[in-house]
């Protein structure tokens, strides 16, 4: 079985989020259990001269999009034994980012028809084509209207992966031709709600359409979390499966992080206290070690919960915590984190940015880690924290719900809240504190986190079962 996963970025070449993690981890799982997987991915003008310097070219070929005639180079690097092919076209992708540029319906249908073209360039006959959010959409399109009368292209299914449903790729139906190079009888198939959408046009043409956790496909279905797509997804329940993301856990590693201040592991936790001191110190924080402390790295956006921090933080550090926060985001919560910070100093720090070594330490020193976000497709911060042995706090949605138990249940592994309410996440941190007091039954409950099991290996397994589903027995 052959699998060619399409992705607008991966890892290590371009990252904006998660996406990108996935894409840079779940081939190689894939690959290590006997199955091909090959990425395709654009050749971004930001990519490290590097990594550059690890790819070959291949070829090149014309793809055809409405009236236009565009070059495609074929780049080849291998990363960790995974082949990826990058697609090179300056005129698209030679800029400073990924996304947000006024071309990108234009941009990202060019690389999903490269992708599907690529197949016909290469000595590589996929099963399955597995496509990733609106990006890469089109590439399912394509496929079922121009390639399958050709007999490389007749038998490969199709899989279809939605990261956040927020995204859809959604503009004016005016660009079906102009653009897409779509004829007008196909506006049916691209249409919803007044829209050219182009997610909702794969999640329609796809043999099969996952999600990053089993409760986020359920919420699909739910207006309040599916951004105008819940119809959709109720009409294709029959074909849609969440399956839980996971994590690096040899990058991730607390026993070999070189990122971190002490080296610990479930065997030999003792290293954690170290850590958190050491974190303490760097953030300005009160050397204060039998005071719980609250890491959050996250996004500061009220997406995320930053409004239910906002309406409570006052609260939770009056109640003996820390609090120590990394991120950017809306100006409205940078500058409240800052005006903490100042309101209490050694209590609250924060660091605004972009900064994945102080994230490590974060993870790696803190005692609880907060997500309450108002959704959470999937989340892997709450299984970072885990494997640093940290305990997670997190708001009862999407992955969030998928991954973490209450420790107030049979095997917990963290606390949980159900309500977005800012005092019931203030009761959750106030159990969690309740388990703290009590050192023994905390260090039990840390190594425990540690033994959590969130490899890429068990999601492979139920990938590489969908995909077997797909084929002809």
């Amino acid at each position: 079985m052959k699998i060619l996963y399409v992705a607008s970025e991966a890892l290590p070449f371009m990252a904006s989020g998660g996406l990108a993690e996935v894409a840079g981890s779940l081939p190689k799982a894939i690959r290590d259990r006997q199955t091909a997987c090959r990425v395709v991915m654009p050749l971004y003008g930001d990519i490290p001269q590097e990594l550059r310097e690890k790819m070959k070219y291949l070829t090149n070929f014309t793809v055809r999009l409405s009236w236009r005639h565009q070059y495609c180079g074929v780049f080849e690097a291998t990363i960790n034994g995974v082949i990826y092919y990058l697609l090179d076209n300056e005129y698209y992708f030679k800029r400073s980012g990924i996304y947000g540029f006024f071309d990108d319906a234009e941009r990202f249908a060019f690389f999903a028809k490269a992708a599907v073209e690529l197949i016909d360039h290469i000595d590589y006959r996929p099963d399955i084509l597995h496509c990733n959010d609106w990006q890469t959409a089109m590439s399912i399109v394509y496929l079922n209207e121009e390639y399958r009368k050709y007999e490389k292209y007749k038998n490969i299914r199709t899989v279809f992966t939605v990261h956040n449903v927020q995204y859809q790729g959604r503009y004016g139906m005016e660009i079906l031709q102009d653009v897409l190079g779509l004829p007008p009888e196909r506006e049916k198939d691209m249409e919803w709600d007044g829209c050219l959408n182009m997610m909702k046009a794969a999640v329609m043409q796809a043999d099969a359409v996952t999600t990053v956790s089993p409760t986020y496909a359920a919420e699909l279905e739910d207006p309040w979390f599916s951004h105008g797509l819940d119809r959709l997804f109720r009409m294709n329940h029959h074909k849609v499966q969440g399956i839980l993301n996971g994590i690096d856990t040899h990058s991730y590693d607390p026993q070999t992080d070189p990122e971190i201040f002490c080296n610990y592991s479930a065997k030999e936790p003792q290293g954690k206290a170290k850590n958190k001191a050491e974190l303490q110190k760097l953030m300005g924080l009160d050397a204060e070690p039998r005071r719980p402390l609250i890491g959050m790295v996250s996004r500061l956006v009220s997406h995320k919960g930053m409004d239910l921090v906002k309406y409570i933080l006052n609260e939770v550090v009056q109640d003996g915590f820390s609090v120590v926060v990394l991120g950017t985001g809306d100006y409205i919560y940078e500058e409240f984190f800052r005006e903490m910070q100042m309101r209490y100093p050694g209590k609250v720090a924060v660091k605004i940015g972009f900064l994945p070594h102080l994230s490590r330490k974060i993870y790696a020193g803190s005692d609880l880690f907060l997500m309450p976000s108002k959704s959470e497709p999937c989340g892997l911060a709450q299984m970072v924290a885990l494997r640093y042995g940290t305990i997670p706090v997190v708001r009862e949605t999407g992955g969030l719900k998928d991954s973490i138990r209450d420790l107030g249940g049979e095997d917990g592994n963290g606390f949980t809240f159900q309500t977005y309410n800012a005092h019931d996440m203030f009761h959750a941190l106030r159990r969690a504190k309740a388990l703290y007091e009590d050192e023994e039954a905390w260090n039990r409950a840390v190594v425990h986190a540690m033994g959590c099991d969130f490899s890429w290996g068990r999601s492979a397994r139920e990938y590489i079962q969908m995909y077997q589903s797909l084929l002809p027995q």
